[in-house]
């Protein structure tokens, strides 16, 4: 069965999205394998592989044991064994009972896997052609990306995407991200890898037909069109039953919305950002986060594509991430 990924750099909307296809009901949502931080990564029973860096870069080359992990997981099959060995605290154990009983009624059930995870985005030609994933990047305009990163106070180790010497030698625009490395500008970081991410995702889905640009704005501006259309893309059912649930989780009264941590809170069993929220009212806020100097200063920085990149038009590159080392990376 073909299993479902979606990524795009964190604060992107990655959690929000996947929540939103397992409406659906035909999917089991499996949270950042690749996350580097445990919770909610470092868990062999979901992933039997060792993460090295943030944003892992897996291809060919070096799929040897990313290749029969990845196969396990999106096969819905547990590690138990393996789970245990590693993590045995209380709350790992209640991680375990839940995620194992999740993929083996899934598979059981005859559910698909849906992978969410940012860190997945500059190898997610490789989900698709190995393993035969549908893809969805989340783009999002960057001055409501770095407006969220300022707000979580999350900066970016550029050193993560520059010691992957296969990572460089496939995308090498990310050289241009060698200057920044032990720089304090959070702003001039974020928009930088912002824009890098948005060479990556804007080749990627050039050469890979699996792999499909998704707009943040669109989906929180008009959420039943725009996940009509991913329902379409991931060969989800769109129900009445899915397109109540959608609507109803994305237009959660605004009261109840900052009562949650206005849409993003590090906790819970899945480890994961999403919470539900009024879409709209979500965008406005998102770009109030900067003062007029500082987005005009990010859209500048955002779209000084290298010389010779014709990639995305403006709002269309995707969103960015990683952290002081924060939760999400």
């Amino acid at each position: 069965m073909t299993p479902v990924l979606v990524t795009g750099l964190p604060r992107s909307g990655t959690s929000w999205t996947g929540r939103m296809l397992t409406a659906s009901g035909e999917l089991i949502y499996v949270n950042e394998p690749l996350n580097p931080e445990h919770p909610p990564g470092r868990s062999p029973g979901v992933l039997r592989a060792a993460v090295t860096h943030r944003f892992q870069y897996i291809c060919p080359d070096n799929e040897q044991d990313w290749l029969p992990a990845f196969r396990r997981t999106v096969a819905l099959r547990y590690g138990f064994l393996a789970e245990l060995r590693c993590n045995r605290s209380p709350y790992d154990l209640a991680r375990m009972v839940r995620y194992g009983t999740a993929f083996t009624l899934g598979r059981l059930g005859g559910r698909r896997a849906l992978l969410d995870d940012p860190f997945a985005l500059f190898s997610a030609g490789w989900f698709a052609e190995r393993l035969g994933c549908r893809v969805v990047i989340l783009l999002r305009d960057p001055v409501s990306f770095v407006g969220s990163w300022q707000r979580l106070g999350w900066t970016v180790s550029f050193h993560e995407f520059l010691e992957q010497p296969l990572l460089i030698r496939d995308q090498p625009h990310l050289e241009a991200l060698r200057p920044l490395v032990g720089s304090r500008d959070r702003i001039a970081k974020a928009a930088a890898l912002w824009r890098a991410a948005g060479i990556t995702a804007a080749g990627l889905a050039a050469r890979h037909p699996g792999i499909l640009l998704a707009r943040y704005e669109d989906l929180a501006t008009d959420p039943g069109t725009g996940f009509r259309r991913l329902y379409e893309w991931a060969g989800l059912t769109w129900s009445p039953r899915a397109e109540s649930r959608v609507m109803r989780a994305c237009t959660t009264a605004p009261g109840a919305a900052a009562r949650d941590g206005g849409g993003f809170a590090w906790s819970g069993l899945s480890r994961t950002a999403y919470r539900p929220m009024d879409s709209r009212r979500a965008l406005v806020s998102a770009t109030a986060r900067l003062s007029p100097h500082e987005a005009r200063r990010v859209r500048e920085l955002a779209f000084a594509a290298p010389d010779g990149w014709t990639g995305p038009a403006d709002g269309e590159g995707p969103t960015g991430q990683e952290s002081r080392e924060s939760p999400a990376g």
